[in-house]
């Protein structure tokens, strides 16, 4: 039959009697800003994929990161109204992923599920300090319990929760973390992931995580994230940054882009707010972080952490973050960091701490749909729950625009690379050569460059003579040209043509100066050693030395 409630979503044709599916329950998705979205949409397939539910989504807007909450669930097609209109709607389930808003006005069942790992952090209601998700300031108002459930990861929640909202203890749920769940699902893509972050054979991927807020590492330690970028070397090391959407969305897309320009020229692969930093703990040799979620989620994994800051006054001393960032091992920034990075390994304690994330890890989507449709008093559909595997992300890794570059032969036809992004906080590295590429924002740089290139095809010939011309200071200039060749030409006029693996040319142009500098003749064909990897091209002179 058709349900009248419906007619109280106006424009739509789902909601006339026009509707081509007839569905018997109407679900509420609650969210509150971009975080708490992607918490809702790992759990509400459970219940959307069943043909007798239509789910609606309505924002409360009432967190202070809400701006990006629109366009987000805009991008996921899903159908939004506001929130007067959900609160008018009687609703046979409504789910949410966090607490704030005036959820007691909803005419639905609650079930409340936690955005992050787990309910870890305090945060202020006037001037009381109580742990978000379990205290009575966030579960009652005026007297009466908010949810119809409180979902809760693990029995230690339970714990505590008894010792501080303990009428909240018979609506509490312990379902385990589906965020967790897909994670682990998806390990057997770990090779999938890393090479969609641009992670090469033998290369070590280091991923920077950061929470929100005062105390975070992107507040109080900001710099490591440069500075793990060019301490490490370019062809040995990836690092990624996973900022927290509170983040991007407290101070813009726009600002915290203009905030890690330098970074992202240094070759840091930068992460989307909404999804991506899952596949990262999943690819990752090592994570650096604080006492957000993310780098909790990490040493969950198995992956060796690194704390560059934590917060401890900001999380519950007796909670799983808690008692995680009393244990974890730190990085100390006045210390050499690659040292570190290659020191750091799991140990025994934290990881039984980091155990804390799931008391039935595998479970939660079993668990969670069986909630669900007890609470929407409809029968569960026979096929089990899917577990989803985390969706393969390809991320642009540009070439690092700017770059130290050491060249040292074995034997003239064989050499060892090793490149740095540049720092000019920095001395150069020993034996170094600048290479700038032409997609440089600093004109200094460009001046200064003893090696210029460009990585699209084209007149190569022509573009090398007219850089000369403009750069009088200028020892090489490479480009590829219209048959896939990486030409390079030097100052006295020779130039030369490389025919070989397309991805790595930049670096030929490094080789024909160091040979230079040697006073060596040209073999015919050269192998460079770039990390683990190694790369050999056929040399052809086209042009002899002319000045």
């Amino acid at each position: 039959m058709f349900d009248e409630r419906w007619a109280v979503v106006p424009a739509r044709p789902v909601a006339t009697r026009w509707a081509t599916r007839r569905a018997e329950k109407l679900v509420l998705g609650v969210v509150h800003n971009v975080t708490a979205a992607t918490r809702l949409f790992d759990v509400l397939p459970l219940i959307a994929t069943d043909p007798r539910i239509q789910v609606l989504v309505a924002c409360t807007g009432s967190s202070p990161f809400t701006p990006g909450t629109v366009e987000h669930l805009a991008r996921l097609g899903v159908m939004s109204i506001d929130w007067a209109q959900a609160e008018r709607t009687p609703f046979d389930l409504a789910v949410a992923a966090g607490y704030g808003g005036p959820l007691e006005r909803l005419r639905a069942p609650l079930a409340v599920l936690p955005h992050g790992m787990g309910y870890n952090k305090y945060l202020e209601i006037g001037d009381r300090r109580p742990v978000f998700g379990l205290s009575a300031e966030w579960l009652t108002r005026d007297g009466r319990l908010i949810p119809s459930s409180v979902v809760l990861s693990h029995d230690e929640q339970l714990e505590r929760l008894r010792l501080s909202c303990p009428e909240a203890v018979p609506v509490a749920v312990v379902a385990g973390d589906p965020c967790f769940d897909r994670m682990l699902a998806s390990r057997p893509l770990r090779h999938t992931y890393r090479a969609a972050l641009g992670v090469r054979s033998g290369q070590r991927l280091v991923v920077v995580s950061s929470t929100w807020g005062p105390g975070s590492l992107y507040d109080e330690a900001a710099d490591v994230v440069r500075r793990l970028r060019v301490e490490l070397p370019l062809d040995e090391y990836q690092v990624a940054l996973a900022l927290h959407p509170n983040t991007w969305f407290g101070h813009s897309r726009w600002q915290v882009r203009m905030w890690l320009a330098e970074c992202e020229r240094a070759g840091v692969v930068v992460l989307p707010p909404e999804e991506g930093w899952r596949a990262s703990l999943v690819a990752a040799d090592v994570v650096v972080g604080d006492h957000g979620s993310v780098t909790f989620y990490g040493a969950a994994l198995g992956v060796p952490v690194l704390l560059a800051t934590a917060a401890h006054d900001a999380v519950d001393p007796a909670s799983a973050v808690g008692r995680f960032i009393a244990k974890a091992d730190r990085l100390v920034p006045h210390r050499p960091l690659r040292r570190q990075l290659d020191a750091a390994k799991s140990n025994d304690e934290v990881s039984e701490i980091a155990a804390l994330v799931s008391s039935v890890p595998g479970q939660s989507a079993t668990l969670l749909r069986a909630e669900f449709h007890r609470l929407l008093r409809l029968a569960e559909p026979e096929s089990p729950p899917e577990v989803r595997t985390l969706p393969v992300d390809r991320i642009t890794t540009p070439p690092v625009v700017h770059q130290w570059v050491r060249v040292e032969f074995d034997t003239p036809d064989r050499a060892e690379v090793v490149r740095f992004p540049v720092d000019l906080r920095r001395c150069s590295p020993p034996d170094s050569h600048l290479v700038v590429g032409v997609d440089t924002p600093d004109a200094t740089l460009l001046e200064s460059a003893e090696i210029v290139v460009q990585d699209h095809e084209g007149d190569a010939e022509r573009w090398i003579a007219a850089m000369f011309d403009a750069l009088p200071g200028l020892g090489s200039a490479s480009m590829p040209d219209h048959a896939g060749r990486w030409l390079v030409g030097t100052q006295d006029g020779t130039l030369l043509a490389f025919s070989g693996p397309t991805h790595v040319g930049r670096v030929w142009a490094s080789v024909v100066h160091a040979w230079q500098l040697l006073a060596t003749p040209f073999p015919a064909q050269v192998t460079v050693t770039l990390g683990d990897e190694e790369h050999t091209a056929e040399v052809r002179q086209l042009r002899a030395a002319s000045r």
